[in-house]
């Protein structure tokens, strides 16, 4: 069953340009990930420190081996401290 993320960032005061770095230095190595179907960043153009990520996964599995990559083990490493909130993430499925 094909899933979706969905993840809020919201940056630090002073953040929003170590953020979007951060963001932008995972995107290839998620891409190229065997069971990534699509990864996409978004900045808010109301507040410049909200960030979204939305990607899609073949199924489980491969969001399972995703969390544990190190890509994105120091991706979430990175961006922890530079959130004004704890790291949202849902992860989803497509209603019939």
């Amino acid at each position: 069953m094909e899933l979706f993320l969905f993840a809020r960032l919201h940056a630090r005061l002073g953040c929003e340009q170590l953020l979007r770095r951060a963001i932008a230095d995972v995107q290839a190595a998620t891409r190229a990930e065997v069971g990534c179907l699509g990864y996409q960043a978004f900045q808010s153009v109301r507040d410049s420190g909200e960030f979204y990520v939305h990607s899609r996964w073949q199924d489980q599995n491969a969001f399972e081996l995703h969390a544990t990559l190190p890509h994105t083990l120091r991706f979430v490493a990175c961006v922890e401290p530079l959130l004004d909130h704890p790291l949202a993430v849902s992860l989803t499925k497509a209603l019939p």
